[in-house]
């Protein structure tokens, strides 16, 4: 079905489902404020929609259980480390970029939670079938569990999660200083394979995981937008750091694309190459998962490719 066909039907279909008197909730409603402006919520909604990835990651996190979530990128029609969560009557809604609306009408949601990127066009139907909030970009994980804390009345659980992951971050930060002395901070470069270019990330999820874990970004990498497009082999030295991290998915046009490159004399006399520093990564977990799970699995990756020992994980957030 096209994205925005068949919008009078849209609309009944919302009329009978209730979608647009949503009345499950008694009390005055509290203003959350998102990207694109302020939403009235009475209530603890339950009956939660999630339309992009990072989305439901925290959902989960926080103990939801969304009705509706829309299909992942890879190992669909949702991430394994994410699929265990889900309840099995969950509704898929089609991909990110293109949900079936008159789907999500037809869970008669509390709560809509999308992303100004993928959802600013279609905000209008969506808050029109349930109230709405709208996550400023896909990348800032810790805003995101705050917002959705905040719609569901599950702050204090928001709170827990970060406080946690802060405490995860400075137990790292702490031991790769320890482990690695005056080479720390390190330059890293974030990377990913593609079939046929090769991207060099100035932003995204992981670029800003590792930010707050306090690696640094290599001269030349800097600014707000997402990154470069590498076309050619003559551009290897743009990415050059004191550590590469590399992700890229399982696929034939990938993999030769990869040795190809790989195999140039420029690659070779890459820094973070002649170190043996270029380590690989979960695609999914350090691009499409952009949630608090995501990021905590992704730390997991991290402890584990500089050995470092993590007694977050058994519980114990003492001073390294």
């Amino acid at each position: 079905m096209p994205f925005l066909r068949s919008c009078h039907r849209l609309v009944a279909l919302m009329l009978l489902s209730g979608c647009l008197a949503n009345t499950l909730h008694a009390g005055t409603p509290r203003q959350v404020e998102h990207a694109l402006g302020k939403e009235p919520i009475e209530g603890e909604p339950r009956r939660i929609v999630t339309l992009y990835q990072g989305a439901t990651d925290s959902a989960l996190a926080l103990g939801l259980e969304p009705v509706g979530v829309v299909e992942s990128w890879l190992e669909r029609p949702m991430y394994r480390y994410l699929r265990d969560a889900l309840p099995a009557q969950v509704r898929y809604l089609g991909l990110e970029t293109q949900p079936d609306l008159e789907a999500v009408a037809s869970l008669a949601p509390e709560l809509i939670v999308g992303a100004r990127y993928r959802h600013a066009d279609i905000y209008p139907l969506l808050s029109r079938i349930a109230p709405t909030v709208i996550a400023e970009t896909a990348y800032d994980f810790k805003a995101l569990l705050e917002l959705l804390g905040e719609a569901t009345g599950r702050e204090a659980e928001a709170r827990a999660l970060l406080a946690a992951w802060h405490a995860r971050v400075a137990d790292f930060r702490c031991r790769a200083a320890a482990r690695l002395g005056e080479a720390w901070p390190q330059r890293v470069s974030v990377v990913s394979f593609r079939g046929d270019h090769v991207r060099l990330y100035y932003d995204g999820f992981a670029r800003r995981v590792l930010d707050q874990l306090g690696f640094l970004r290599p001269e030349g990498q800097q600014g707000s937008h997402w990154g470069i497009k590498l076309v050619s082999r003559e551009s290897l030295p743009a990415m050059d750091a004191d550590a590469i991290f590399v992700f890229m998915r399982d696929d034939a046009a990938v993999s030769e694309l990869h040795r190809r490159w790989t195999s140039h004399p420029l690659w070779q006399r890459l820094e973070a190459v002649e170190r043996g520093r270029v380590y690989r990564g979960d695609p999914i977990l350090w691009s499409m998962g952009a949630g608090i799970l995501a990021a905590n699995r992704l730390l997991d990756e991290l402890y584990a490719h500089y050995g470092l020992h993590d007694e977050t994980r058994e519980g114990e957030f003492t001073s390294c």
